[in-house]
């Protein structure tokens, strides 16, 4: 769940961590990013499962791992329920310094790269205009 690459307006909608688990879990900001945080860490916690299968011998998924069960009282809890759930489709609300955002997503694989996605998220009804300010302050098309 590491992000390689996004677009400017992503960036004006929330800083863009090096890992979503991470970011979910340690740092402070997420908890006032996401305003539904609780659901956002149940469902980043059940898609690294989801994630790891397979791959439960990868020195970085078990650095990560160790990393959030150490840190994060709420990763631990999460991580023990053992759901498995990969991050397919949704929606989530973040708040802005525009006002609220409230987006639906999609996961699309990359075929030419195994194990790489692309997210697209689509602006919900009534935060057009949230999107259009982050848009100008960010200098985005």
């Amino acid at each position: 769940m590491d992000v390689l690459a996004h677009n400017v307006l992503a960036a004006a909608i929330c800083p863009m961590p090096a890992n979503i688990v991470r970011h979910v879990f340690l740092d402070p900001a997420a908890r006032e990013i996401y305003p539904d945080w609780w659901a956002v860490a149940a469902e980043s916690a059940a898609a690294l499962r989801a994630s790891a299968l397979g791959m439960e011998d990868d020195p970085g998924l078990t650095a990560l791992g160790g990393e959030l069960s150490l840190k994060s009282p709420e990763f631990r809890g999460l991580w023990a329920r053992h759901e498995v759930r990969a991050k397919s489709s949704g929606t989530k609300r973040m708040r802005t310094g525009e006002g609220l955002l409230e987006v639906t997503w999609e996961t699309l694989s990359v075929a030419s790269a195994p194990g790489q996605q692309v997210v697209a998220y689509l602006v919900r009804p009534g935060s057009a205009d949230v999107l259009d300010r982050l848009r100008a302050g960010a200098g985005a098309p």
